[in-house]
């Protein structure tokens, strides 16, 4: 699994329909905006080690102004959303290929099992909507984004 996890003041993200209507599905104030992507030979064990990384990842600051704290220690929210684009393969070519990508199935389990690890950790966390087309939105404190890979 890819997570791209990015400190943020806020984030938020919201679902289009064809018919051009939007509905905001998830909200966050300051906290974590994980986009995560899944791969073939991910597990329930590989969700499991990310939702713990990213939930005790320390870059937040702490009373010196070093990245020293967690969102677990600083009682921060998660916003997580599904991007199989991660696994997309630029080698090659001009267009990504995304073979690498998890079946859209095994994918959203996947996500679904790191949501509830990160909610039995402690975390409050909002999600994106699978299988949707959604526009992401955050401010990015720092900036600070992390590739976090198990």
């Amino acid at each position: 699994m890819r997570g791209v996890v990015q400190r943020v003041s806020s984030a938020s993200v919201v679902v289009r329909t064809a018919d051009g209507s939007s509905t905001e599905v998830g909200r966050i104030g300051p906290g974590l905006c994980v986009l995560i992507g899944v791969t073939h030979t991910d597990d329930d064990t590989a969700a499991t080690k990310l939702a713990a990384k990213v939930w005790n990842l320390r870059i937040f600051a702490d009373e010196t102004g070093a990245m020293n704290r967690s969102a677990a220690e600083s009682g921060l929210e998660v916003l997580v959303v599904s991007q199989f684009t991660l696994y997309g393969d630029t080698r090659k070519g001009r267009r990504p290929s995304f073979v690498d990508a998890a079946r859209p199935e095994a994918a959203e389990r996947l996500i679904d099992v790191v949501v509830a690890e990160l909610r039995g950790l402690g975390a409050t966390v909002a999600t994106g909507r699978f299988r949707t087309d959604m526009a992401v939105s955050l401010v990015n404190d720092g900036p600070v984004t992390v590739l976090v890979e198990t």
